[in-house]
């Protein structure tokens, strides 16, 4: 087969198998599509597929075929990033902001607390966890920060999946997860400084504030058509300008979309853009990271570090969440409820994770560990909330559904 065919073949068992998986498993209760897509992403890497079926492996997923992927997960990513910062609402936090900023402070902090002092475990044991490039410093807050992170996008499905995306619950688990991704991007991006560029990355934020204002002065005045191509371009300019200065092109795109407003943009159709990225595109950003898994130090090594960063992880947002209840006198059963919602991590964790390893502060197994405790963090989240929200379809539904999705 030409180089063509190989990556005809590679996306077709992209959208073929997951799908499969999902439609004839009726995974859908514990795992949605999105979920076996990462799960799929991961056995196709090497060190299942690769290790279970070399020669088939090799055959498909040549260097040449492995590039061509990389182009489109970039993209793919990029939009999806975006989309989820254009989607960020923090009015509604600064109205609630003692509730908002109590809850969202300690559903991050607690667990990144219990994340570092997972990764000083992981530090002691051996030194082939950390990355080539990155300090010690930079490793524990990287992976503290990496057990803490909730995705937003993949919430708001969770949400619409639960009915819970119109009720009271819902609004307020968005503004406590809207708080926390603006805390993750801005920690990740202080990992990410480098002394040696700092006057580039001061640079790059000083001409994206001086941008931001101009962007948001005359974007309400383009017609439609023109706003889209003008937040494209906007996107881009962004992650380029992040990449040179050494931010990391989905810094950029993040940023691109937190200074843009949701309004500014059809709602149906912002809505079947991020549809239409997240079934069109993200797949094959899903394979390109199952791809990046490593396994060298042992099978059971990497699930041992998968199991304490999930352990940590889950324990940590529960007990943090459960604090800021006693603190706001929720009962008991609500904090753990709030809880469980906030687990969701698949995606902008996956997205986090990808960053850290392009810039070798981590290495390829605790890459694979970290996914490993992405994915189970968010395959817990339906089966406890439903277990714990029998009275779900009792909670009331805002007045007109005017909400932000």
């Amino acid at each position: 087969m030409n180089i063509s065919e190989r990556y005809l073949v590679a996306m077709l068992i992209v959208f073929t198998v997951p799908y499969l998986i999902w439609r004839f498993g009726r995974t859908d209760r514990w795992a949605p599509l999105v979920v076996v897509q990462i799960v799929a992403g991961i056995l196709l890497g090497p060190g299942v597929m690769g290790s279970a079926a070399p020669e088939t492996y090799q055959a498909i997923f040549k260097p040449e075929v492995v590039q061509m992927l990389n182009g489109v997960a970039w993209w793919a990513v990029m939009l999806f990033v975006f989309i989820a910062g254009i989607e960020l609402d923090l009015r509604q936090a600064w109205a609630h902001r003692r509730e908002s900023g109590l809850t969202a402070g300690l559903a991050l902090g607690t667990p990144m607390l219990a994340g570092c002092a997972a990764a000083v475990v992981l530090l002691a044991t051996s030194g082939s966890w950390i990355g080539p490039k990155a300090e010690p410093g930079q490793f524990v807050a990287a992976v503290g920060m990496a057990c803490a992170v909730s995705a937003l996008p993949i919430l708001i499905l969770f949400l619409e999946k639960l009915d819970l995306l119109h009720r009271p619950m819902g609004q307020r688990v968005l503004r406590y997860a809207s708080l926390d991704d603006i805390a993750i991007w801005g920690v990740l991006a202080l990992i990410l400084a480098e002394w040696a560029r700092l006057g580039w990355q001061l640079l790059f934020l000083g001409c994206f504030a001086a941008c931001t204002l101009a962007v948001r002065r005359w974007m309400p005045r383009l017609a439609e058509a023109d706003r889209w191509a003008a937040a494209f371009v906007w996107l881009l300019l962004c992650g380029l300008g992040s990449d040179l200065c050494g931010l990391h092109f989905m810094v950029g795109a993040f940023l691109a979309g937190a200074v843009m407003d949701a309004h500014w943009f059809n709602r149906e159709r912002l809505d079947a853009l991020r549809h239409q990225v997240l079934h069109l595109l993200m797949p094959v950003f899903f394979l390109s990271t199952g791809l990046r898994t490593r396994w060298e130090m042992g099978d059971m090594a990497v699930v041992a570090a998968a199991g304490l960063l999930l352990a940590a992880s889950v324990g940590g947002k529960l007990l943090g969440v459960r604090i800021a209840g006693r603190l706001l006198g929720w009962s008991a059963e609500e904090s753990r409820l709030i809880g469980w919602l906030l687990q969701t991590k698949a995606l902008i964790m996956i997205v986090f994770a990808n960053v850290l390893l392009d810039k070798q502060i981590i290495t390829g197994e605790t890459f694979t560990a970290l996914l490993l405790m992405a994915v189970g963090s968010t395959m817990l989240t339906i089966p406890m909330v439903s277990r714990r929200g029998e009275n779900l379809g009792a909670l009331p539904v805002l007045a007109g559904q005017a909400v932000r999705r």
